[in-house]
């Protein structure tokens, strides 16, 4: 009998278990109890009173769980009291930035479960005819135009330079053609800054600032009829040189706590008495400021007379004057490391203007912070995230070749494992943020404004540049620290920590909006569970909670089964699905038993962002991989993109899971996600060794991994010469193969090259010698040189 009721109570766990993993939560206990009362009763059981006990017992559970007005009142509301009071408290500002910008991708990995047929589904980025045709003129025409040691040297770009950009509405991108732009994609603005900052990072910067975040974008989105037509064809023909100020020296990342302010009051314009705003701020870091002629202005708007009819503090608002205004000061320039872009503070003191100048009128005032977070949520994927892919793409090709044409212990190099290793992860990194860089630009081009999947790629795509950026000096070594005209990495280098710090600092990013915003906005229930409970509604709040405790069981059912298995799947969809529901898991477990205290816990929650966001950079690779029809060439990388994500998302778990302060939850999280240890180990030295291999040795792979860059001629040095040097050095490598074994054997070189083979090698080897050349200056050159 006793044996009779284990194995029956074996067998109805496993049926409550499989519901759970169906998702089926309602029939995951009640079904199996019920059965079991069956069996029970009908097994030889002599204890009638006993199976009465029990069976009215369920009756009783079953009615109370399964009849939601009845759960409500006895069972749910204690649970909301409970909930409320552990809840982040959530100030006006947060709310807007929580719920600004669309779900996407990030939501099917919050799920645990993610819907790869609608990922592939999605129709696969790519230029328009007028679009490459702008980046084969154009575009190419101005990096022709770029010398970088020369605005190095002169600290601005050549006046002919700032004509050609204004003249073909580098500006105007964002804008579209019925304004006087562009109308180009969000992919070619991206292909545009990506060439552009393998080039130029000032130039770069330039051009892309005016189309990211500032009075071209808000006035597009926000601004009245009248202010679209006056302000857009001037910026998008360059007639107007646009910066927008919102950095303050008291609000950097925190950009709602600005002190800039205005106050409704009554004043003259163009002398008349009118309603208008008399505005003071102070504001730095703003990039072309010392030479715009229109200024966006972020400031808190103040109405103490109540002119407007409405509260008195009205919030921050955001405005476009002319800078050339009485009481506006530029003109003064930071030095950002170095890269000399046009940066620099602003000041304005008792500077009035009319109601009109608010972007988007009068009924816009105090609604700026809404805007800011609305286009900051699509344009932080664009920028920075190309910029990084650009550099990294220069130092892919630069130490590739670099690789192949220095020579030690009679060997090029790249054919040394400590060269290999930095050479796979240069490779490897490169190859996956741009896969971000794609997918995502494609995300916004098909109407997403993904908040949480841009600060990802912005933060994450910048980090790597760092990293590849570090590993490509390294290979380099002192032909990358001798500053010159030959220098290839030297200004790329030096940006890293601007594009760091810029829109969101990394550290911030990581630790507080990430997971911080995509625990609210893509989890299924949060964000509805948190609404119900700021309304007091009973019945809301039970459809989300007991909708979340399903979700719940079912993520927690998933990752057991899928961690059992994980040593016998090997593709990688399903290494991401495992990922995504152990993340999905922890995340709730995180949640669960900090409540509130985990928007303080900034290491915890920072690890939960290195999760989600390795995991969306997985499937980046994956998508892009795809939707470029599976290339067998390429399968090596994207096995160490997958591999490298997988292992930094399962080392961020462990590392909460050690970390997590409740030690009896860490220990049960452990055992549903790693039941069997951590099965994710990095990329193998086999692996990176065949990355670096075909970096150095594969031409088609060489050049699709850079395909996005600039590559100038041979007879400008640099890159240039470099990269002649490597096609020279790889086209004669076998004849100088002969050679060498010629002349060990003590035989003549003439006995086994011909005059023309001899004279290739003695080309190549002169190429080689050239390349691998530093520059030095005179010592009155040198004291005249500039940073």
């Amino acid at each position: 009998m006793t044996t009779t009721c284990l194995f029956l109570a074996l067998g109805l766990a496993a049926l409550a278990f499989l519901f759970l993993y169906l998702g089926k939560g309602y029939l995951a206990w009640v079904l199996p109890c019920g059965l079991g009362l069956l069996a029970w009763r009908h097994a030889g059981v002599s204890n009638p009173q006993a199976f009465l006990a029990a069976f009215w017992i369920f009756v009783a559970a079953a009615a109370l769980l399964g009849f939601p007005p009845l759960r409500a009142l006895l069972v749910t509301r204690p649970i909301m009291s409970i909930v409320a009071g552990i809840l982040p408290k959530m100030g006006e500002t947060e709310r807007i930035a929580l719920e600004a910008g669309t779900v996407w991708w990030d939501a099917e990995l919050f799920s645990g479960s993610p819907d790869w047929k609608k990922m592939f589904s999605e129709k696969a980025p790519a230029l328009s005819e007028k679009e490459k045709a702008f980046m084969a003129g154009p575009v190419q025409a101005l990096c022709e135009m770029l010398d970088d040691w020369r605005v190095s040297q002169e600290r601005d770009l050549p006046p002919e330079v700032w004509d050609f950009i204004k003249k073909n509405k580098f500006w105007g991108m964002i804008i579209p053609e019925a304004h006087g732009g562009l109308g180009f994609s969000a992919l070619c603005h991206s292909a545009v800054i990506t060439k552009l900052s393998s080039r130029s990072v000032t130039a770069a910067v330039t051009v892309m600032v005016p189309n990211s975040l500032g009075p071209g974008e808000l006035i597009l989105h926000y601004g009245t009829d009248e202010q679209k037509k006056y302000w857009l064809p001037r910026l998008a023909s360059g007639q107007e040189i646009p910066c927008f100020a919102l950095t303050e020296p008291e609000a950097g990342s925190d950009a709602a706590s600005i002190k800039s302010g205005g106050v409704v009051c009554k004043g003259t314009w163009e002398g008349k008495e009118v309603v208008g705003i008399r505005l003071n701020w102070s504001k730095r870091y703003i990039t072309l400021a010392p030479v715009a002629t229109v200024l966006g202005l972020a400031f808190k708007l103040h109405d103490p007379e109540k002119l407007l009819g409405g509260a008195e503090e009205l919030g921050i608002t955001c405005a476009l004057l002319p800078a050339n205004m009485p009481g506006v000061e530029i003109g003064r320039r930071h030095d950002p490391l170095g890269i000399p872009f046009h940066n620099g503070p602003t000041t304005g003191k008792d500077v009035f203007v009319p109601l009109d100048f608010i972007v988007g009128g009068r009924a816009m005032a105090g609604q700026g912070w809404r805007m800011l977070m609305d286009c900051l949520a699509a344009g932080r994927s664009i920028s920075l995230p190309s910029l990084s892919v650009g550099a990294s793409q220069l130092a892919a090709r630069a130490a590739s070749a670099h690789a192949e044409v220095r020579r030690q212990f009679g060997l090029s190099i790249g054919k040394f494992e400590g060269i290999e290793a930095p050479l796979a992860r240069i490779a490897g990194m490169t190859y996956l943020m741009n896969a971000a860089r794609v997918v995502t630009a494609g995300a916004v081009d098909a109407g997403q404004k993904p908040s949480v999947v841009s600060a990802i790629v912005k933060a994450y795509c910048t980090e790597g540049m760092r990293s590849v950026l570090s590993d490509a000096m390294d290979v380099q070594a002192g032909n990358a620290i001798c500053k010159g005209p030959h220098n290839t990495l030297g200004k790329s280098y030096c940006a890293v920590p601007i594009g760091i710090t810029v829109e969101g600092a990394n550290i911030l990013t990581r630790s507080m909006i990430i997971f911080g915003q995509g625990a609210i906005r893509c989890h299924p229930f949060a964000k509805e569970e948190m609404a119900a409970v700021a309304a007091h509604d009973l019945g809301r709040f039970d459809a989300a909670f007991f909708g979340h405790v399903n979700f719940v069981f079912h993520n927690a059912a998933r990752a057991l089964v899928q961690g059992l298995a994980a040593p016998l799947c090997h593709c990688p969809e399903s290494g991401m699905n495992r990922m995504s529901a152990a993340f999905a898991v922890c995340a709730e477990g995180a949640m669960a038993t900090l409540g509130g205290q985990l928007k303080r816990r900034e290491l915890l929650s920072g690890r939960l962002a290195d999760a989600l966001a390795w995991l969306y950079l997985g499937t980046a690779t994956l998508k892009d991989f795809h939707d470029r029809g599976k290339p067998a060439k390429e399968r090596i990388f994207l096995d160490w993109s997958i591999a490298h994500c997988l292992h930094q998302a399962e080392s961020a778990l462990a590392g909460l899971l050690d970390n997590l302060p409740s030690r009896p939850a860490a220990f049960a999280l452990r055992q549903l996600v790693f039941p069997i240890g951590p099965v994710c180990p990095p990329p193998s030295d086999r692996l990176g060794a065949k990355l670096a291999q075909a970096l150095l040795g594969d031409e088609e792979i060489r050049n699709r991994l850079t395909a996005d860059i600039y590559i100038p001629g041979q007879m400008e040095g640099g890159l240039g010469l470099l990269d002649a040097a490597y096609r020279k050095t790889r086209a004669s490598a076998e004849l100088e193969k002969k050679a060498r074994e010629a002349v060990k054997a003590g035989k003549p070189v003439s006995t086994v090259l011909t005059a023309e083979e001899a004279k290739l090698v003695e080309e190549a080897d002169a190429l080689r010698r050239e390349a691998i050349q530093v520059d030095a200056f005179d010592k009155d050159v040198f004291r005249s040189l500039r940073a």
